[in-house]
């Protein structure tokens, strides 16, 4: 692993009277203004940049008025959980009438709005189907539904492929001829704006008069959780969504399913951060639709009732657990196939496959795999009927769903469908084909990186001064915040001498650290470490690349380091 400075652009911006190391430290993420670090709702971008949006406003206004069936179709992860969860309250608090979400099993239908769920969504006799966080590439499931006599407003966030389906309306910020800025909203904050174009026609055409106006904020905590656990790029318009969620939570106002699941978890909502968003809540809620239903996790973020809010958090943090055993077992397996591999001799693009792999978990097999190797990793389980389903994660420099429609084209018939974003995405393809699938993913990368690109690098925002670890500090960067994908938080590096180490949870390094001058000491952890190389007694100096943190204790609070990655010096 290499460590290389975060470049700092050749002038730093004017942001306002903040002391020097934040200026830096966000100049280094591109924040060029302060009116970018300004968090305010009204900050947010007009929904009127978003094309579509007008007919979407309509198809749902005429649905609200004439009293129609609205049936939401959702996805099986976090982002398509709280989507779903945010467009039923939505609409509900807009006056729907009839509101109801469907949400396929993976196991058995797949991913999106395919012919088979528009026929089971049939059963519900619904007017109008409403995606979300699906549906810009369900050209056969528009179509079915519009032939069955349906009226069709797609709400999506993913890329488009080469057709749109032939939908009564289309909002989503990455289809063609859409000069939204944000490309990287999630689902959760698409189907969240159309409900702000929504309410804002409403009260034009008096509406309200006869009803309450609902405030849409009441659904940010939800907003916030979906965006963050689909770790889309936290642009300033994101960064909007998940603080102002983040504050709902802190202030106790979060919906009872959300409290729940963060009770259960064992952790405190005043002082929830973005990664516990992506790190705790997120797992939970998408253990559901992994390995059992997701239809548990929507009912738990729906729910009113608290004791039974409590229930459904429960089942779903047995479910997380079971989770977790299962993929430790699949991790165990795929290392077995890889152990006597020498680094040299490995796959630029790794492609793995056990028959008994859970289709639910080879996503995260695949995160490990490319976080261990530092490379793209397809993981692969058996999707029954000869056929097989991966699960692709990337590394920087190489966009994988461009690199799965790189391999298409030069091998035609080798993938029977993919799609996805640059760092995530899934496929299909017959077992038979997945040698020389390997082959050509393997050369398609090796086509696009080097070696170097495989060493694994981290960028540091520098080194802290003894003087710095301080609480005021690691408040300050908890604050400055919301942290996530492509606005990372900060991380340091630096020498320091190993007092104390050993290992807790079975997994996890604890250790006593002293600067390198031997002023300070502190206490630090790295979670998940390699068991075949720590503890290391014989240790005494150690490079280490951290984050400034805090750690709360029977009421008192002191600093801790929370360790990315640590090596002998």
């Amino acid at each position: 692993m290499r460590i290389d400075l975060r470049p700092l652009p050749a002038s730093l911006p004017d942001l306002g009277n903040l002391p020097p190391l934040l200026t830096r430290l966000y100049a280094a993420r591109g924040v060029q203004s302060a009116e970018e670090l300004d968090k305010g709702l009204a900050r947010l971008i007009p929904y009127q940049q978003l094309k579509g949006i007008d007919a979407a406003v309509e198809l749902l206004v005429e649905a609200l008025a004439r009293r129609q069936r609205i049936l939401i179709v959702g996805d099986f992860d976090a982002d398509g959980a709280t989507a779903s969860s945010v467009g039923v309250l939505g609409l509900r608090l807009l006056g729907a009438a009839h509101v109801d979400y469907l949400v396929p099993n993976r196991f058995e239908y797949g991913y999106g709005l395919t012919p088979e769920i528009v026929a089971v969504a049939l059963q519900r006799q619904p007017d109008l189907l409403l995606t979300v966080d699906n549906g810009i590439s369900s050209v056969d499931g528009v179509a079915a539904a519009k032939a069955a006599g349906l009226k069709v407003l797609v709400t999506d966030h993913h890329l488009p492929g080469p057709e749109l389906p032939a939908a009564d309306a289309i909002v989503n910020p990455n289809q063609p001829g859409c000069d939204f800025p944000s490309k990287a909203m999630a689902g959760v904050g698409v189907m969240f704006y159309v409900l702000l174009a929504l309410r804002a026609r409403l009260r034009e055409l008096g509406w309200f008069a006869s009803r309450q106006e609902p405030n849409l904020g009441e659904l940010l905590d939800l907003v916030a959780l979906g965006s963050v656990a689909d770790v889309v790029p936290l642009d300033a318009n994101n960064r909007i969504l998940v603080h102002q969620g983040l504050a709902r939570i802190r202030a106790g106002r979060a919906r009872p399913g959300l409290r729940a699941i963060l009770e259960v978890a064992g952790r405190d909502h005043r002082r929830i951060t973005s990664t516990d968003l992506g790190f705790i809540l997120g797992p939970r809620l998408n253990a559901a639709g992994r390995l059992d239903d997701m239809s548990l996790g929507i009912e738990c973020l729906l729910c009113d009732d608290e004791a039974l809010a409590r229930d459904m958090a429960v089942q779903l943090d047995q479910l997380n657990q079971d989770r977790k055993a299962i993929e430790q077992g699949m991790q165990r397996e795929a290392l077995a196939q890889l152990k006597d591999l020498p680094l040299e001799d490995m796959p630029f693009g790794l492609c793995l496959f056990e028959p008994d792999w859970h289709q639910g978990v080879i996503g995260i097999l695949a995160s490990r795999l490319k976080e261990r190797y530092h490379r793209p990793a397809i993981a692969f389980a058996d999707a029954g009927e000869g056929m097989l389903k991966g699960s692709a994660r990337s590394v920087p420099g190489l966009h994988i769903r461009d690199a799965l429609d790189a391999v298409a084209a030069r091998h035609p018939g080798l993938i029977s469908k993919f799609g996805g974003h640059a760092m995530a995405a899934g496929l299909s393809l017959p077992q038979a084909n997945f040698g020389a699938f390997a082959a050509a993913f393997d050369a398609e990368v090796r086509r696009q990186l080097c070696e170097d690109d495989l060493t694994g690098r981290l960028l540091s925002d520098g080194q802290l001064d003894a003087t710095e670890f301080h609480l005021e500090l690691a408040r300050a960067l908890r604050n400055a915040g919301p942290w996530g994908q492509h606005f990372p938080e900060p991380l340091f590096h630096g020498v320091f001498q190993i007092v104390g180490q050993r290992i807790v949870g079975e997994r996890h390094l604890k250790l006593v650290l002293k600067t390198e001058c031997g002023s300070v000491q502190l206490d630090g952890i790295a979670f998940n470490i390699d068991r075949e190389v720590w503890p290391n007694p014989t240790l005494r100096w150690a490079e280490v690349a951290y984050k400034l943190d805090l750690n709360e204790f029977r009421g008192n609070e002191s600093v801790q380091l929370m360790v990315a990655h640590i090596a002998p010096r």
